[in-house]
């Protein structure tokens, strides 16, 4: 019997408010809405090449609670790159948040992070030793 196989996947995040997320996805971080749900709207789907991330709205009085701020320098979601240069550059330039500047980590990846309107800690990182990423 043959296993089936992983297509994609997608880290869901909460958001305070939907429209300007998506949005901050689409203008700061380059991934296409796929699909807006709801009216008022409250789940989206955007996409990046075979990335993506789903968005959901939070209920109104909601906390959201980044995942940094529970274990410290813990991300929501982890995007692996083919040029994390060329990405951190492309983001700068778009206006994304950039929360740690592009760097070479002790676990062989070079990395830099984002957060989105959220709090949300976002990486993206390259593979500097083949067959991790």
């Amino acid at each position: 019997m043959s296993q089936a196989k992983i297509l994609h996947q997608a880290p869901i995040l909460l958001a305070r408010d939907l429209t300007k997320t998506v949005a901050y996805w689409a203008e700061k971080v380059g991934f296409r809405t796929l699909g807006v749900w709801g009216e008022p709207p409250d789940f989206a789907i955007a996409g990046r090449d075979t990335a993506h991330v789903m968005l959901s709205q939070a209920p109104a009085g909601h906390d959201i609670v980044p995942y940094w701020r529970i274990t410290e320098k813990l991300w929501n979601a982890y995007f692996w790159v083919d040029d994390a240069r060329a990405m951190y550059a492309e983001l700068k330039e778009r206006g994304a948040h950039i929360d740690y500047e592009l760097g070479e980590k002790p676990y062989g990846v070079l990395e830099f992070g984002i957060q989105d309107l959220d709090d949300h800690d976002i990486a993206f990182g390259q593979d500097l030793k083949p067959g991790m990423g």
